[in-house]
């Protein structure tokens, strides 16, 4: 009688975590920041946008690296997955949006009733970000869930892919991959069909939303990020190499970020740099100093509470100041810096008394109501 392999479960990167906590920041700072706050670093804050490019490539990555040898092993449960990304996508949502909603009545003023009611209902279920008028309504950073909810959607489909085994046909997978990415970007910058020019992170219209926030010009980044988790497995590096790849990889991705006003804002914001973030995270993936400093237990904390903290600090932070309450409590003196950390904090209460419990619990009630 034949006897059924299991998957073995495959080691934790923790460098990886550490490593979003570094992103999740530095969006924060990207969102609320002010030049003099951070000196020469002020760049490295004012193109903090391509953190959302990253964490798209790293959710492609992570499922694959967590979920492929499970498909390979008839281990893969569709229901399962889907439970498990709801139940650790919504409660935390849902509070975004609760932490929100004082953001509805300015909402309503600003928009017709059509797009209120159709912004609401859309937002409720994460699909906001279907619609470049609606995609930043209610909880502005939220639109990035709509993107993430179309690829849970497909990653099963992109499983059954027999992906190569090759090491020069994943390469070009990941070339196609990343010049998929740009062709829209590039696209809208020959025609320019609002007529915008020069682009930078503060220009808005219809066709330019449609390309920054809509969930299918991110589609190649995410399926960029599980090429590469196969050419992971395929590759065998060692440590030292991992090493070199991920100064490389890191010192790059430092670098184009310190001269991002130097480059075309709309292909940064959708997947320039790719390549780099790739080769920063197959240096991650091993052992060597860089990770031994990423693991460092608080910045994998915060990292583990990264997706809390990019869901609600944008309108926590509103509430911080539109309350008064640092003016209250003399600590005002002590911003932005107290106002980052009551920031941080929030998003490690929310995700060890709300994400994590929540998400036990979703899943234990979904389970028994099969």
């Amino acid at each position: 009688m034949a006897v059924a392999t299991v998957a073995a479960r495959r080691p934790v990167l923790p460098a990886l975590t550490g490593l979003r906590a570094f992103t999740a920041t530095n969006i924060v700072f990207f969102h609320f920041w002010n030049p003099a706050w951070f000196g020469p670093l002020a760049p490295l804050m004012d193109n903090g946008y391509v953190g959302v490019n990253f964490f798209f490539l790293l959710s492609g990555f992570i499922l694959a690296y967590n979920y492929a040898d499970r498909h390979a092993a008839g281990q893969f449960n569709l229901r399962q997955f889907w439970q498990t990304r709801f139940s650790r996508l919504y409660p935390v949502y849902l509070l975004g949006l609760l932490i929100s909603f004082p953001i509805l009545e300015l909402e309503w003023r600003v928009r017709t009733h059509a797009q209120f009611f159709q912004g609401l209902a859309l937002t409720s279920v994460m699909q906001q970000g279907w619609s470049p008028t609606l995609a930043t309504f209610w909880n502005t950073p939220a639109w990035t869930l709509s993107c993430e909810v179309a690829f849970y959607l497909m990653f099963p489909l992109l499983l059954r892919v027999k992906w190569p085994r090759e090491t020069r046909k994943l390469l070009l997978i990941l070339a196609l991959c990343w010049l998929a990415a740009l062709v829209l970007p590039l696209l809208y910058m020959w025609i320019r069909p609002d007529g915008l020019a020069p682009l930078n992170r503060y220009s808005n219209s219809y066709w330019l939303r449609a390309v920054k926030l809509t969930p299918l010009p991110h589609l190649p980044s995410f399926t960029f990020g599980i090429a590469l988790s196969h050419l992971n497995d395929r590759l065998q590096l060692s440590n030292h190499t991992r090493f070199r790849l991920a100064i490389i990889g890191l010192g790059s991705v430092f670098t184009v970020m310190m001269q991002g006003q130097k480059v075309p804002f709309l292909l940064m914001h959708n997947g320039l740099i790719t390549p780099l973030f790739a080769l920063s995270i197959l240096g991650l993936a091993g052992h060597h100093p860089i990770t031994h400093f990423l693991r460092f237990p608080l910045f994998v904390a915060v990292g583990e509470a990264s997706y809390c903290l990019y869901i609600i600090h944008f309108n926590l932070w509103r509430w911080i100041h539109h309350s008064g309450i640092l003016v209250r409590l003399h600590l005002v003196r002590f911003d932005p810096w107290i106002s980052y950390l009551l920031l941080e904090i929030a998003a490690l209460v929310a995700y060890r008394w709300i994400e994590r419990p929540s998400r036990g619990w979703i899943q234990r009630l979904l389970s028994a109501t099969r």
